[in-house]
């Protein structure tokens, strides 16, 4: 934007650098691609606050007289290079809705509509899991995604846990190629020291200076393979945020302070009650793909998040007189393909994308019955056949996956009653075709280690949960209370049939974990017997398809919480006023 003055402020110090399944084969064809928590310990409270209507702010007598400025931020995250118009899941009175949302190109007019309504005065951000997440991502490193994410043109862009996904160097690499300032505040290089990216960023916008911190999910190095992360150290935002806020604050004198952060919802929300993020009046979120549809009021700042795959953008309106914040909007806007068509020059970049591709991730691998689909944090279907896939392909006595919400949903078509699942959602449902690998543990590590997974999942402590989601298994079969403590959640824990044996040996079989010891597989230590299968999951998943076709997952009680409903949707306490719709 001509009018907009960015100041790269001295000591920064920078690195080397979700319809129907017709409705989606229709808009593939005209690519030329064919068919292709309850019971937590609760959270200070929090309440929603939605004032004021943004047309009705900017054109208010003091703003149309020049002595108040409304600034719009648009924000989007999570995004996982879905590109195209896809199924997206609604809960609405109780029940599973679907309907047509996203796509980059529709996502493209979008933004330009909303910029034209404050033309001069708005700022386009992202929250990071960009460049990862669907197979022209994994298949070009992230490469093939960051011109078309430049065609948005983004003013500001923050790493999320998965840009590591593909190496400390093409991180560096495919940041580099966006043409927006980076802003992280908490990742360093590992043998220098030095942050590689600027912590903070300054925008003169509307006469409104406007600073922003950036941080990253400091449990990265955990959640993920360890090689993803290697030569990166991460630390806790505890450790510098209120240093950088005091310095755009009273240094810089900037009269709004923003916090762009990729660390969940549930940890967002704990890091507003802290007095590290005083001085800070947002924190823009992601990583867990919640749909905050009103912000969440914490002691010391306000807290959003914009949902996923390209589906959704919040959209922050403030009106600023006399350096005070008098007014505030916001709402979280469906980027529907109906109504914004699609941007022509965009769409035609991502058929030139896809063209190479086209003819292998087309292929039809399998077909459903039943919607394929992973938003549950307990359970979903879309695991369900993942972890069948892997239990027919290796035959242990437990297949394990990770908890992954990857992929957005993919509907049978209503006219044929089956959805076709082609390579290109394969790649969305698990965006890295890993080795699988066999092993050996007891009983008794098997009953530990569940009750680490449910801690990370439902620690007390939110800034020690986990991404959001269950770890997801076949073979065995699980009950447990979400509200108790540490080490005393699992109730019953059954393999097959049997009721499991504490003493007895099982074999496991799951992802390989680039970077983990050989004792270790899907964070279950001390592993003996570790080794390879042969099969990768892809090949695990295409061989299942290929017998079992059609398919029907459903959530089948493999994992029940006796204090939650099997249609979990957030992992956020009961008491804190939010809903996933």
């Amino acid at each position: 934007m001509p009018d907009q003055k960015i100041e790269h402020l001295p000591g920064c110090t920078c690195g080397a650098h979700e319809a129907s399944a017709s409705d989606r084969r229709k808009f593939l064809k005209t690519l030329g691609l064919g068919a292709a928590a309850v019971g937590l310990s609760p959270l200070p409270a929090f309440s929603q606050t939605n004032s004021g209507n943004a047309e009705e702010m900017r054109n208010t007598q003091t703003v149309k007289s020049g002595k108040a400025t409304t600034i719009t931020l648009l924000h989007t995250g999570d995004m996982h290079a879905q590109l195209l118009p896809h199924d997206e899941f609604f809960m609405e009175n109780g029940k599973p809705v679907f309907r047509q949302r996203g796509g980059l190109a529709s996502l493209h007019t979008m933004v330009n509509a909303l910029k034209k309504q404050n033309p001069g005065n708005t700022l386009l951000l992202d929250g990071g899991d960009c460049f990862q997440g669907s197979a022209i991502a994994s298949l070009t490193l992230g490469q093939a995604i960051i011109p078309l994410v430049n065609r948005l043109q983004y003013d500001l862009m923050l790493p999320g846990n998965w840009e590591v996904a593909y190496g400390k160097q093409m991180l560096l690499k495919d940041m580099g190629g966006y043409l927006a300032p980076k802003v992280c505040g908490n990742m360093f290089d590992e043998q220098s020291g030095d942050l590689l990216f600027p912590p903070y960023q300054i925008f003169q916008i509307g006469g409104v200076k406007i600073g922003f911190v950036g941080y990253n999910d400091p449990l990265t190095p955990i959640r993920q393979a360890p090689d993803y992360s290697k030569g990166i150290k991460f630390s806790d935002p505890v450790e510098n945020m209120q240093k950088y806020v005091r310095l755009l604050r009273d240094r810089e004198q900037c009269t709004l302070v923003f916090a762009l952060t990729h660390m969940g919802f549930a940890q967002q929300l704990n890091l507003a009650n802290q007095p590290h993020a005083e001085g800070i009046d947002f924190i823009l979120g992601a990583d867990t793909h919640e749909r905050v549809r009103e912000p969440m009021v914490g002691k010391y700042a306000k807290v959003t998040e914009p949902g996923a795959f390209a589906s959704f953008i919040s959209k922050l309106d403030l009106t600023i007189e006399n350096g005070k914040v008098v007014d505030t909007n916001y709402a979280l806007l469906d980027v529907d393909p109906e109504k914004y068509r699609p941007d022509a020059e965009t769409l035609a970049e991502i058929q030139k994308t896809y063209k190479p591709f086209a003819e292998n991730l087309n292929t039809v691998i399998g077909r459903s019955k039943t919607p394929l689909m992973r938003y549950y944090i307990i359970e979903t279907p879309t695991d369900n056949m993942i972890t069948d896939a892997v239990m027919l392909a290796c035959k242990p006595d437990i297949a394990l996956s990770n908890g992954f919400r990857f992929g957005p949903p993919l509907v049978p078509d209503p006219t044929t009653g089956e959805a076709q699942i082609t390579r290109d959602y394969l790649w969305s449902i698990f965006p890295l075709d890993s080795p699988l690998v066999k092993g050996e543990v007891t009983g008794q590590q098997i009953w530990n280690w569940l009750e680490r997974e449910l801690e990370n999942v439902f620690a007390s402590d939110p800034s020690r949960r986990f991404g959001g989601w269950l770890i997801r298994f076949q073979g065995m079969n699980i009950r447990f209370a979400i509200n108790k403590p540490m080490g005393s959640r699992l109730e019953s824990v059954k393999v097959g049939k049997k009721k499991i044996d504490l003493q007895k040996t099982y074999t496991i079989v799951s992802c390989e974990r680039e970077g983990d010891p050989d004792s270790v597989m899907c964070r279950i230590k001390d592993v003996k017997n570790r080794r390879d299968t042969g099969v990768t999951t892809h090949q695990a998943i295409e061989g299942y398809l290929k017998l079992k076709s059609p398919i029907a997952p459903v959530q089948e009680g493999r994992a029940v919480a006796t204090d939650a409903p099997a249609t979990l949707l957030t992992q956020i306490t009961p008491g804190v006023n939010y809903e996933f719709r």
